[in-house]
């Protein structure tokens, strides 16, 4: 995209650093100064880059912005809607643009967020940017940041059939990223009279891998990265969804009206939560309490053992006290992570952990492979796409682990790129060029996610401090979150905020050594169920950088001055 005068890219000032060597210290950068919005409706009648068309530039007022099926507050602002690079496919005559809006604060804080959507992507939520955690009590808009949010290249309408268009998969997996920053950057720099001082990226679940993207291929243009429960190998978790779908099968007890096994028989509820009774009776006391809490997770995994912590049924026997052989081999299966006929990885394993006995954690394992991650393999991440195989559950369970694999890395002539090179970050434990301009990174991940796994990021995070000499905390921090399912619920204490503590690490060399997370029991403005009756409404914890586990250190059980992050 070329620069043009009303939206010149002049406004992004900033400057890459020259190498440094692991162990010295990053650049301090300065802190943002506020400003306050000059323009708004005059801004639909800017030229913008080639391709850039603004539909929409107003004024609105303080008040609640709808959002789903509720609404959150919003101070006074300027939005604006537009789309760039509007187009007609060559491949399947579709109708494609990138769909954006950006928000811009009356009274600014000299920064902007970009807002990276999960999913499939394909809507333009509103641009209030959501900050991560179960449920925020506040947004980067109220906090005074300007922010953008996308449809990453692709009607939701399509669902994940955009795949078939070469330019949408690139869109969808890094581009809408690249075209959007700096046209952000200069609209920013339009309203308020100069461009933003700090600029910072936020996202979870596949937002959260479009953070680790950025974190690479953008790390020019982002000094803070607050990434959430990344799905940074996509392709590879959406295959091992399917294989996960593959070893449920086998052991289902019934089937649906369509005559394809019904993958929520496989495990009834009360057998899941025997498992996490019994993960929660080996290994929460090892951090110290016994509070429903496994902090120590790599001390779990090497003390908990299915097979024998779990009584095995008799045969005929399904009452919630037990697992039958078949059970077993299927979960230990899955846990230990999707591989081929030969026994080679396909994707990490799982840590067990005590959220295996919730909804979400079922949804996404019986529900989810059949639907969401069965067309994004078929459409999205496959060379080339498998558009004459039937969709839902008989691609989930025809998927072939041996000669279906190699084609999420594979390329043609049409798809001259593969799913892995457009939707992972290139060498993603390579961060020097973060690190060396004083960029900042906090990552999160609950550890009974069940779709993107807490262990690869975790294994991330130790080739991270390999790449850096030991010294990755001085720029990138990883903070597990015990209990909590995908980005949000789970026997967790799953709110937090994550984004006041990186701007002070970016802006005032203030490192985070913890964040004070809160369980939403009854009385919280968004309750989660599966708060253990026995806990209190409120109670809080430390989350812990990684490899840092939250120890009892004596006092108040359910609050977070009553623990110390130590080494394991």
């Amino acid at each position: 995209m070329h620069g043009a005068p009303g939206l010149a890219l002049a406004a992004a000032t900033l400057v890459g650093c020259a190498s440094i060597a692991p162990g010295t210290p990053p650049p301090q950068l300065r802190a943002a100064r506020p400003g306050e919005l000059m323009a708004c409706g005059d801004l639909a009648n800017l030229t913008g880059p080639i391709g850039t068309v603004i539909l929409q530039a107003t004024a609105v007022a303080a008040g609640p912005v709808p959002v789903g099926n509720g609404s959150q507050p919003a101070p006074a602002h300027c939005l604006v809607r537009g789309k760039v690079n509007e187009r007609v496919s060559s491949v399947d005559n579709n109708t494609y643009a990138i769909g954006f809006e950006l928000r811009m604060p009356v009274e600014w804080n000299g920064r902007f967020f970009y807002q990276a959507n999960g999913g499939l992507d394909g809507v333009v939520v509103p641009a209030l940017g959501g900050i991560g955690g179960g449920a925020p009590t506040t947004s980067a808009l109220q906090m005074g940041f300007a922010v953008i949010s996308s449809d990453a290249g692709h009607p939701g309408s399509m669902g994940p059939r955009f795949g078939v268009d070469p330019q949408a998969r690139l869109d969808y997996g890094y581009n809408a990223v690249a075209q959007l920053t700096p046209m952000a950057k200069g609209l920013i720099a339009r309203a308020y009279g100069r461009g933003p001082d700090r600029s910072y990226f936020g996202g979870c679940s596949n937002g959260g891998r479009h953070a680790m993207v950025a974190a690479v291929r953008s790390a020019d243009q982002y000094d803070g990265i607050l990434v959430g429960d990344p799905g940074f190998n996509l392709p590879k978790a959406a295959v091992a969804q399917l294989y996960g779908a593959q070893q449920y099968a086998k052991v289902a007890s019934r089937k649906t009206e369509d005559d394809e096994p019904d993958l929520q028989s496989a495990f009834t509820p009360a057998e899941l939560k025997l498992v996490s009774d019994k993960v929660l009776a080996q290994c929460d006391a090892l951090d110290g309490l016994a509070d429903g809490i496994v902090s120590d997770v790599k001390a779990c995994q090497a003390t908990f053992k299915l097979d024998t912590a779990v009584p095995t049924c008799a045969e005929g026997v399904r009452d919630g006290s037990c697992l039958s052989v078949p059970q077993k081999t299927a979960l230990s299966n899955v846990f230990a992570g999707a591989r081929n006929s030969a026994g080679k990885p396909i994707y990490a394993s799982f840590p067990f952990d005590s959220g295996i006995g919730g909804s979400n954690w079922r949804e996404w394992k019986f529900a989810s492979p059949s639907t969401r991650d069965s067309g994004a393999v078929q459409f999205i991440f496959a060379t080339p796409p498998m558009v004459d195989r039937p969709g839902g559950m008989a691609f989930t369970l025809g998927f072939d682990m041996d000669r279906d694999l190699p084609r999420i890395e594979a390329t043609d002539p049409v798809y001259r790129t593969s799913s892995l090179a457009f939707m992972t970050p290139p060498d993603a434990a390579n961060l020097s060029a973060l690190r060396n301009r004083g960029g900042k990174m906090m990552v999160y991940h609950g550890t009974s996610d069940p779709v993107f796994s807490s262990d690869d990021t975790a294994a991330w995070y130790e080739r991270v401090q390999a790449a850096n000499g030991g010294d990755a905390a001085s720029f990138a921090r990883y903070f597990p979150v015990p209990g909590m399912n995908h980005c949000a619920g789970g026997p967790s204490t799953d709110q937090f905020e994550m984004l006041s503590a990186l701007v002070a690490w970016v802006e005032q060399g203030q490192a985070p050594a913890s964040v004070t997370a809160a369980a939403r029991g009854p009385g919280a403005s968004v309750v989660n169920a599966e708060v253990p009756a026995n806990w209190s409404a409120r109670r809080t914890r430390p989350l812990c950088p990684y490899p840092q586990v939250a120890r009892y250190q004596g006092g108040d059980v359910e609050s977070a001055g009553s623990f110390a992050c130590t080494a394991p």
